[in-house]
C-alpha cells in the first residue's frame, strides 16, 4: 500500500521502510494483531472497522514515539494533515487502516490459510519460516547499525552546528550519509521526509541558567540565614559577656568596699 502510494505521489518506485528487504515490520505486526485479536469478530463489519482503526492507531503512535526516543529521529510527521495527534497519526491513515483491516480479516487471511493448508506441508513451513527468520534477523541487525549511524551523524552535526535549524541539520546529515555505503543511501531514499531532531541548545542554556540561578539563590538564602543566626548568637554572647562583666565589676567594687570597711574597723579597734 505504501509503495503504491509513493509511486503515485513521487512518480518513482522506492523500497520503503526501516529494513532493507521488501517488508515493513509495523504493518506485519499490525496485520498479526488484527488476525489474533479480531479473527472471531468478523460478523459485525462496523465494529471490526473501528477496532482495526484503534489497534493500528495505537501501534503507529507508540512505534513513532519509541523509535524517536531510540534513534533521535522523526520518522514520519503528519502535522500538515487534518485531525492528527502530535503528527504521529492522522485520520486519513486511520481510515486506510480500517479498510485494510476489513480486507485482511474477510479476504486476505482466509485465502492465505487455505493456500497454505493445501499447498505447503508442515516440514516446508518450518524450513521456510527458519529461512525467513534468518534473513529477517540479519536484515534487522544491518539496518539497526545503519540507523544508529544516522543517529551518530546527527549528534556530530548537532555538536558542530550553532543554529537551531532542523532543516539545515537534516540536509547536512543526508549529505554525509549519501557519501557512505549503499545501505545508507537506501535508507535516506526510503525516508525522504526523515528529520534529524536538533537539540535546542538555547532552551538547554536557558534551563541551565535558570537552574544555576535557583541554586545560587538557595545558597545565598542559606548563607544569609546562617549569617543571621551567627549575628544573633554573637549578639546574645556579647550581651551575656557585658552583663557578666558588669556583675563582676559590681562584685569587685562591693568587695573593695567591704575590705575597706573591715580595714577601718580593724584600725579603730587597734587604736582603742
Amino acid at each position: 500500500m505504501e509503495v503504491l502510494f509513493t509511486l503515485i505521489t513521487d512518480k518513482k518506485l522506492s523500497n520503503r521502510g526501516f529494513l532493507i528487504g521488501p517488508y515493513l515490520p509495523i504493518y506485519g505486526i499490525g496485520c498479526c494483531l488484527l488476525i489474533l485479536l479480531l479473527k472471531d469478530s468478523n460478523k459485525d463489519i462496523i465494529s471490526l472497522f473501528l477496532k482495526s482503526i484503534i489497534i493500528c492507531s495505537v501501534l503507529e503512535y507508540f512505534t513513532s514515539y519509541i523509535m524517536e526516543k531510540l534513534f533521535k529521529t522523526r520518522w514520519w510527521d503528519y502535522s500538515d494533515r487534518a485531525f492528527n495527534i502530535k503528527g504521529r497519526v492522522c485520520l486519513e491513515n486511520l481510515i486506510a487502516f480500517g479498510v485494510m483491516g476489513l480486507a485482511v480479516i474477510y479476504f486476505i487471511n482466509p485465502n492465505v490459510e487455505i493456500w497454505i493448508k493445501y499447498y505447503i506441508n508442515n516440514k516446508q513451513i518450518i524450513m521456510i519460516s527458519l529461512l525467513l527468520w534468518t534473513l529477517f534477523i540479519m536484515d534487522f541487525v544491518i539496518s539497526t547499525i545503519v540507523v544508529y549511524g544516522f543517529r551518530k551523524t546527527t549528534e556530530e552535526v548537532n555538536r558542530e552546528a550553532y543554529e537551531d535549524n532542523t532543516e539545515q541539520i537534516t540536509n547536512m546529515v543526508r549529505k554525509m550519509l549519501s557519501e557512505r555505503s549503499f545501505f545508507h543511501r537506501r535508507f535516506i531514499n526510503a525516508y525522504p521526509k526523515l528529520e534529524a531532531i536538533k537539540t535546542k541548545m538555547k532552551e538547554i542554556k536557558i534551563k541551565l541558567e535558570d537552574a544555576t540561578n535557583d541554586a545560587k539563590d538557595a545558597v545565598l538564602e542559606k548563607v544569609n540565614d546562617a549569617k543571621d543566626i551567627v549575628l544573633e548568637k554573637t549578639e546574645t554572647i556579647r550581651n551575656t559577656i557585658e552583663e557578666n562583666t558588669k556583675r563582676a565589676k559590681i562584685k569587685i567594687s562591693l568587695g573593695k568596699e567591704h575590705l575597706k570597711e573591715s580595714f577601718k574597723r580593724k584600725v579603730r579597734k587597734e587604736r582603742e
